[in-house]
């Protein structure tokens, strides 16, 4: 089941009469029933039926639950037998292709029912078929670049039984994983690794003297980032012996100007890319150029050219690159032709010849008559793979307005009164609520993609030129951009601001796409202005905050998911005086110091502590750096127990306030102070929205935990209890 429709602006708006059924051009939807018609064939429609127990809620549409839905499961008898990727070996070609049939057939049984994008992890299962047909796994290294183009992959080497467990609590990854298996050699991530990685393998494998072929897939998603061109280059320096499969989907997350001219695949680039692939031509080739050394360097030179520019002339733009950098170039190959992949990458696996390969794969999902490719995503409409939109949390949040709405709102009000605020926007996939701004100003926005080193340079020149930048990139994905934070913007206190978005916990993506680290890498910054909203309209405050500032740099994070829904009414923000937090509720003797969304779990732990006759102070930070250190005091001063909580990893905002408090003298008096942050190890996935909340009330009892282990006449450190991990903070020395 595709999800493309379920996060669109009409399924958003569906509202039904009493018998209204509502068409799309291959979807059908009733209050009962909801099923995916491919209008080409004859295909029967995959049909999903929910339970009728949920009715309609003030006659607008309401999503069923996962568990409501069955799915009417096409039989997958070749499938069955298929355990381990030797079992593919002895099919014939009209096997392999009902075996990709049936593939296709079980990611989309598996992760509709999760109600996530199946797209990219379909539209490589020929792919993936012809590699392990061809190569023989794990003696052979496969490494991917983007985790959900490894589903086939999972799925043929073993794991098909746990594929439903997929991005769960204790399932499988929804990446590579070395942890996971031994067809997995290398962990996949954020993608753009897996050259470098496979580089590395390669030069081990040759220094150890063994014979096995290394195979990267690299996605035209990750060819934007840098290090995949370190790597190309370095590849070709050392001349050694790999295959670098890139598969290109056809669409990107750069913004393509119309009258771009398509990828085209057709029987005669099928058949020069056999030609090229052929041992015949590439030991001609390879001869050719040894016999030129004998003419002289002009000669060889000149050979070269000739060679390049009729490469150039059959293969499509951009193939000399790949050759300037010391890859022999082969494609582009229909990626769903399995016949044409695995001729090709036969030829390619058995080439006595040592040298770096680049096979151009085109993977596309359907192609029309004329050849072209017409690829199922469109550019910018779904994140990259790394980036899969949980629409579990669209589904179980009642299509509430999220943190990531209430921010471009606000940045989109400000920029109506402000024409130098411009936005930056890099690390994956842009987010829906962006396209408000993007469509109000589409000269003002910059949508950079996989770029984020790029990313945070440009809004620093931007800054420069008198431009005020807010520059948006996920926590998980800014930190590949430190370097530039640090020496580009920091350092020279340039005033770029940076929206940092998915902080903290963020669901079934797990500990590659958590945000935990933000708060410690930022707040070390000596420039650095770095806040936190405790709820939407501190976010909007925010937003004109670092509107305001122009001296130095200045960040905000705030996390993934729903609004808390204070009032939610506000435009226009107020900016907030730096360094100063506020105290919400008055009590005695134990004080909750919160710094973000976390306040509101300090609400609540001080709702359940007043049921044990216990009166606490909850104070909202607002700033990591500056700290309100007024603040800091009055809370010290005034009770005998300090507790921070923060979403983030040791290091962060609690070790800046026992950092001032040490220095200040405060511990020397009757103060007790204890942390509470996230566990010191990777974070973990959680299936849904309601696990994640669940582990967020578990923040809740953590709090009660920790004061019922307060004891006055005991300076030993206490335990603060964190996701089965124990983190000792000592209150006095």
């Amino acid at each position: 089941m595709d999800t493309a429709f379920l996060r669109s602006p009409l399924a958003r708006n569906l509202v039904y009469d009493e018998f209204a059924v509502l068409h799309s051009p291959s979807y059908r939807f009733h209050p009962l029933r909801y099923s995916r018609c491919n209008p080409t064939n004859s295909t029967p429609c995959q049909t999903l039926s929910a339970s009728p127990s949920r009715g309609l809620t003030q006659r607008v549409a309401a999503l069923p639950n996962v568990d409501d839905f069955f799915w009417e499961k096409d039989p997958t008898p070749i499938l069955d037998t298929i355990d381990a990727p030797i079992h593919l070996k002895n099919l014939s070609s009209k096997e392999l292709k009902q075996l990709a049939d049936e593939v296709h057939s079980e990611i989309s049984f598996i992760m509709s029912r999760k109600c996530q994008p199946c797209g990219p992890g379909r539209s490589v299962v020929e792919l993936t078929i012809a590699i392990h047909y061809v190569f023989n796994a794990p003696m052979d290294k496969i490494l991917w670049d983007a985790g959900q183009h490894a589903y086939a992959h999972k799925i043929l080497t073993g794991r098909r039984s746990l594929f439903h467990t997929i991005q769960q609590k204790n399932g499988l990854s929804g990446f590579t994983s070395r942890f996971e298996s031994e067809y997995d050699p290398f962990g996949a991530g954020h993608g753009c690794n897996s050259l470098s990685a496979g580089l590395g393998m390669a030069v081990a494998r040759d220094v150890n003297g063994r014979k096995n072929r290394i195979v990267t897939v690299i996605s035209n998603w990750t060819t934007m980032a840098g290090q995949v061109y370190e790597a190309m280059g370095h590849a070709g320096f050392l001349d050694s012996n790999m295959v670098v499969i890139l598969n290109d989907s056809c669409h990107s997350l750069l913004p393509k100007a119309d009258g771009q001219p398509k990828m085209s695949v057709n029987a005669f680039s099928s058949a020069v890319s056999k030609i090229q692939s052929s041992k015949g031509f590439r030991r001609f080739r390879e001869a050719a150029k040894g016999l030129t050394k004998w003419f002289g360097k002009g000669m060889h030179e000149f050979a070269a050219k000739v060679d390049e520019y009729a490469r150039g002339m059959i293969g499509p733009h951009g193939a000399t690159l790949f050759e300037e950098l010391g890859l022999y170039y082969i494609g582009p190959i229909d990626g769903h032709n399995i016949d044409d992949l695995i001729c090709v990458l036969k030829e390619v696996a058995t080439l006595d010849s040592t040298g770096p390969v680049l096979v151009h794969v085109i993977t596309g999902t359907e192609i029309d008559t004329g050849g072209n490719i017409r690829s199922e995503i469109t550019p910018n409409d779904e994140g990259p793979p790394n980036s899969s939109h949980d629409l579990l949390n669209f589904l179980e949040t009642g299509l509430s307005r999220t943190y990531n709405d209430c921010f471009v709102e606000a940045l989109t009000a400000e920029a109506e009164n402000d024409k130098r605020i411009v936005v930056v926007h890099g690390g994956m996939g842009m987010d829906r609520s962006l396209r408000l701004f993007q469509s109000r100003f589409p000269d003002r926005f910059f949508d950079l993609g996989i770029a984020e080193q790029h990313a945070v340079t440009f809004s620093a020149g931007l800054a420069c030129g008198g431009l005020k930048p807010f520059c948006i990139i996920p926590s998980t994905f800014l930190q590949r951009a430190y370097d530039q934070i640090v020496e580009d913007v920091d350092m020279q206190k340039i005033p770029v601001r940076f929206a940092i978005t998915n902080a903290g916990l963020v669901g079934s993506e797990g500990p590659t796409n958590s945000g935990p680290f933000d708060i410690t890498f930022m707040s070390c910054l000596p420039n650095m202005i770095v806040m936190s909203p405790s709820n939407e309209d501190e976010l909007i405050d925010m937003v004109a905050t670092a509107a305001m500032v122009e001296d130095r740099p200045i960040c905000f994070r705030y996390p993934r998911g729903a609004i808390v829904g204070t009032s939610g009414t506000l435009t226009y923000g107020n900016p907030l005086q730096i360094g100063k937090g506020e105290i919400l509720v008055e009590g005695k003797e134990i004080a909750f110091l919160g710094y973000g969304e976390v306040v509101q779990r300090c609400l609540i732990a001080r709702s359940l502590l007043s049921n044990f006759g216990i009166q606490a102070t909850v104070a909202n930070a607002r700033f990591c750096k500056p700290l309100d250190l007024d603040l800091i005091r009055t809370l010290c001063q005034q009770h005998s127990f300090l507790i921070t909580v923060e979403e983030g990893t040791v290091g962060g905002f609690g070790s800046h306030v026992s950092q001032f408090i040490s220095l200040d003298g405060l511990l020397d008096g009757r103060i007790k102070w204890r942390p509470i942050v996230l566990p010191d190890r990777a974070s973990p996935r959680c299936t849904s929205v309601d696990e994640v909340e669940k582990r967020k009330q578990e923040e809740n009892l953590k709090s009660i935990r920790t004061v019922q282990k307060f004891d006055t006449k005991n300076t030993e450190p206490e335990p603060v209890v964190g996701g089965g991990q124990m983190h000792y903070s000592y209150s006095e020395e």
